[in-house]
């Protein structure tokens, strides 16, 4: 039997929950065979940070790689999701048990999860503390994972946690849906659209349990 595959990714549509100053979904249908056209073809607008998400360290650093250049054996590889019971935030307290040091990518489950559910973006989301990203930072971890649309606090005006990944290119991906996602070891798989010079991408992210 073949270990399972979890769809981790939000669905991109017009009703996509985004951040509040980023530019909302569209998706326009511009050709439709019920119409008369000789095929359905659509065009879409969105942000590069749009759903779940690939930050890229060119997001924050001018001389930082930009997403079409991210190694894909970065994106690809052994994952642990770790759930975080704290409501409020992930702080360096609640990692120093969990081994991060044998862990080369990271995700974390918290509450935020459940909040795919509204319809409307929700501010007091879980973030990551200063303190815990430089804790992932000192132990080498090459990729970060978040169930909401940030890494960093909503009111954080300098985006902190984002330049301490990204100065230490450390890649993160945001706006996972974990709900059906148990904590432990999976394989990840996450393939951002190859766009130059791009900051950021929607992409494709999936898990799969080890057999």
């Amino acid at each position: 039997m073949k270990p399972p595959f979890y769809d981790v990714t939000l669905t991109i549509s017009d009703t996509l929950i985004t951040w509040p100053a980023d530019p909302a979904v569209s998706i326009r249908k511009t050709s439709l065979i019920s119409r008369g056209d000789p095929c359905n073809l659509s065009e879409l607008t969105f942000g590069s940070h749009c759903g779940t998400h690939i930050d890229a360290p060119y997001h924050l650093k001018e001389n930082g790689i930009s997403v079409d250049h991210i190694p894909l054996d970065t994106l690809i590889g052994n994952a642990k999701v770790f759930e975080i019971k704290n409501k409020e935030k992930i702080d360096a307290e609640n990692l120093k048990s969990l081994e991060i040091e044998k862990c080369e990518r990271v995700i974390f489950k918290t509450i935020n999860s459940t909040y795919w559910k509204h319809s409307a973006f929700i501010e007091d989301f879980v973030y990551l503390t200063q303190a815990a990203a430089a804790y992932l930072a000192m132990h080498n971890v090459k990729l970060v994972g978040i169930d909401y649309l940030s890494v960093d606090k909503f009111d954080r005006v300098h985006a902190d946690v984002h330049h301490i990944l990204l100065n230490k290119g450390i890649i993160i991906i945001e706006g996972l849906d974990l709900n059906e996602v148990k904590p432990g070891e999976y394989e990840l798989i996450a393939l951002p659209l190859k766009i130059k010079d791009g900051d950021g991408s929607p992409a494709r992210v999936v898990l799969r349990g080890h057999s």
